[in-house]
């Protein structure tokens, strides 16, 4: 008899506890990042090579389909992070974007317009005219500062140790890099943005990492050159702030295991892995499970990814926390037949599409006051 009262005792205190569950209320966030592929106008920048996305160049690109690739973007920035959160993204970073114009003509397309999206961009040396970009909610989200960091690096590079001539042992001399040639291979910036997010400061880095041309391993030093300025600008805000909440986003062209994030950010795969001041990257347990952003030859990996550091994951909901992440592949961004059945559905000869990449997100949550 006391065995059933104590077990009917435990329900009504469980119940109890999952009503009080219940009625918790919590502010939502999405934050996104979505490579755009080739977001081109179609006029011809002479400082660029851009002929290709031309009327005339060999992607026939005129005004009609360019019209109808914004209003492709459109509706898949509207419902990244739906159905959980039922308003767009709050901040979302962009990539393989011409100009600023082609920013301000997206975010007029009708289903965008109600979000009051505002623009954070930079001109990049890239040689191709593509930039990375952020788009915010201005209702939500209030930049304080936004700056683009070039990464320097070069083909032919040469490191030299020397030593200098004195009795000590402790006065070597540290490597010093010299580049032949100042053979600099251009590529996109990384874009720093802070501010504050219903009054929380958040920075966000939107990055477009080297891509693999020459192939992955000959062209991996560059990308690991990306990963160690994304640390230093990192650290630079920690040492500021210890508890700077930061989220590095972008088109990496490498996965969660590749040396550039492994290593040179330095990026952990588990919350408990995660030290003071490290980086969490919930996108390497979904690669664990085969899901991808991008394919190519029937192999998926995710290129596309937001890390965030220590702080943004802790379990205090009094302020914006980590809550998941996903990959945002709805049926209809899917191509449906051909060779590339079940890739990404991105732009051909025949049809505008989206992109050759799945656009991904994360929520913050924070529980009402």
């Amino acid at each position: 008899m006391r065995n059933f009262q104590a077990r009917i005792y435990f329900i009504f205190l469980l119940s109890i506890v999952n009503l009080h569950a219940q009625s918790k209320k919590y502010i939502i966030h999405t934050i996104a990042f979505y490579n755009f592929e080739n977001l081109f106008d179609t006029n011809n920048d002479i400082n660029t090579n851009d002929d290709e996305w031309t009327p005339t160049g060999t992607q026939h690109w005129t005004e009609e389909k360019y019209h109808q690739k914004l209003k492709n973007l459109s509706r898949v920035i509207s419902e990244i992070g739906t159905p959980e959160n039922p308003n767009a993204p709050t901040i979302i970073g962009g990539s393989e974007v011409e100009n600023r114009g082609v920013l301000e003509d997206l975010i007029k397309e009708t289903k965008l317009l109600p979000f009051d999206y505002g623009i954070i961009h930079f001109d990049s040396p890239d040689k191709r005219g593509i930039d990375v970009a952020l788009l915010y909610q201005k209702k939500y989200f209030k930049p304080t500062s936004f700056s683009n960091i070039p990464l320097l690096i070069y083909k032919n590079k040469v490191v030299i140790k020397e030593e200098k001539k004195e009795e000590t042992d402790d006065e070597l001399e540290d490597k010093t890099e010299i580049v032949k040639d100042n053979n600099r291979v251009f590529t996109r910036d990384q874009l720093l943005i802070t501010g504050f997010l219903e009054g929380e400061e958040i920075s966000i880095i939107v990055n477009h990492w080297p891509s693999r041309s020459g192939g992955e391993k000959a062209s991996s030093q560059f990308r690991e050159a990306a990963g160690r300025l994304n640390r230093k600008i990192i650290d630079s805000l920690q040492r500021i702030n210890p508890n700077a909440k930061v989220f590095t986003m972008g088109d990496l062209n490498d996965g969660p295991f590749n040396k550039s994030i492994k290593i040179a950010l330095g990026a952990k795969a588990k919350k408990t892995e995660v030290r003071e001041f490290g980086i969490f990257n919930p996108f390497e347990e979904m690669a664990n499970k085969g899901m991808g952003t991008i394919a190519f030859r029937d192999s998926w990996d995710i290129f596309d990814q937001i890390m965030m550091t220590e702080s943004v994951i802790k379990p205090d909901y009094s302020a914006f926390t980590f809550w998941k992440a996903g990959i945002f592949n709805r049926p209809f961004l899917v191509q449906t037949s051909g060779q590339y059945k079940g890739y990404p559905l991105r732009h051909s000869q025949t049809e505008v599409g989206f992109s050759d990449h799945f656009p991904v997100y994360v929520y913050l949550i924070k529980e009402k006051i």
